[in-house]
């Protein structure tokens, strides 16, 4: 994988170039980003760049035999680590490694989910078990085998139990000309003993306008729709794709209507919506109740008088110039957010989706229309 083939983050591309051309590449590294923002493709243009044979500005060449064989991930000094599912037949990640190669060339972007469903994995617990832990001291205690540099890129480190502390020697005293990289989504659940030992590279979330404009051009998406699903994503392109795929896009209409048939009591339409709601799937109900919550956080900085920083395409942001006049107050905001939220977590869990968002409407009257609002979201309204 070549940085060119990188979604944005140029200013984290130039960073790592740099450390390459001034001899300043650290031994042990933490690419930490939310998800979506392209830290595993980043990692492995990385070290591909570190042991491209003919180096460009600015990039591998892609045609050296290092560059080949990065390329379908078969190179024998880069090696990975990642969650699995233990059984009978995956002892280790490398057991699965096929899969892994073969995810990583159809869409080096994905997610836990995405990887848990390329995988048998029933009800099993992902983790990075001592056992793995072993084999990678044990993969990286041997020479190099052809390239300069071994490398060892391991997604997720949040997945390590105590068991990652077997590591900490190997890390902090690796063999020669061996480079660790660490993809990481949440700092606070990786082994404070790992994070003392790295350097931390923290790569931002992608700008609403690098996702716009990657939907238009390789999805051939409109302008309006482009907006709407990057504003939707929040900066995460596995979000973005799956939006796409899942071409239900007219949630802003149908997000202001519910609102008003709260504000209108309008109790026979809120029960045709809730029927309406609980045939779309479970992945446009998550999208749908997504969009609710990013469109009344920028609804709340309307309310606030922040209009500058309200990121809403044009008719989206017209729909909530006018809520926020004459419907919502930001105690009803917060208070609906915290609703939505809560239906969110419990569809990722398989409720019935007609009981939670009729129980979901509800709130809405008893909030929009009567303010009468749920414990724990009062303070502001106070």
């Amino acid at each position: 994988m070549q940085f060119k083939d990188i979604i944005g983050q140029e200013e984290v591309k130039e960073q790592l170039l740099q450390t390459v051309a001034e001899n300043r590449v650290s031994h042990a590294q933490l690419f930490l980003s939310s998800e979506g923002s392209g830290a595993l493709p980043l990692a492995i243009a990385y070290a591909q760049y570190i042991n491209c044979l003919d180096k460009r500005t600015g990039d591998s060449c892609g045609e050296c035999s290092s560059c080949r064989k990065y390329e379908r991930y078969i190179h024998p000094d880069l090696h990975f680590s990642y969650p699995f599912f233990a059984s009978k037949d995956a002892r280790v990640a490398v057991d699965v490694l096929d899969e892994w190669r073969s995810m990583l060339m159809n869409d080096p972007y994905f997610d836990m989910d995405i990887w848990r469903s390329n995988l048998n994995a029933e009800n099993k617990q992902a983790n990075i078990n001592i056992a793995e832990c072993h084999d990678i001291i044990k993969k990286l205690s041997f020479k190099a085998f052809e390239a300069e540099t071994k490398v060892l890129i391991m997604w997720l480190p949040e997945y390590l139990d105590k068991e990652g502390n077997s590591l900490l020697k190997i890390i902090e005293e690796p063999p020669k000309n061996t480079l660790f990289i660490l993809v990481a989504n949440n700092q606070e659940q990786i082994l404070s003993t790992l994070l003392s030992r790295t350097q931390i590279v923290k790569i931002p979330k992608l700008s609403d306008a690098t996702i716009e404009g990657y939907l238009v051009e390789r999805h051939g998406l409109g302008e309006q729709q482009a907006t709407e699903c990057s504003f939707l994503a929040d900066g995460n392109l596995i979000e973005a794709k799956q939006l796409v795929a899942n071409t239900h896009n007219e949630h802003a209409d149908k997000f202001s209507e519910w609102l008003r048939m709260g504000y209108g009591n309008r109790v026979l339409d809120l029960t045709a919506f809730t029927d309406l709601a609980a045939g779309w799937g479970r992945e446009n109900q998550k999208n749908f109740l997504k969009y609710g919550i990013n469109f009344l956080r920028e609804c709340s900085l309307l309310l606030s008088g922040a209009e500058t920083l309200v990121k809403l395409p044009g008719r989206s942001l017209d729909t909530a110039k006018k809520l926020s006049a004459h419907v919502l107050d930001l105690g009803m905001a917060e208070a609906i957010i915290h609703e939505l939220e809560r239906a969110h977590y419990h569809i990722e869990r398989n409720a019935n989706p007609k009981i939670l968002f009729l129980d979901v409407s509800l709130q809405l009257v008893k909030i929009i229309k009567f303010k009468t609002f749920p414990q724990g979201t009062q303070h502001i309204y106070n």
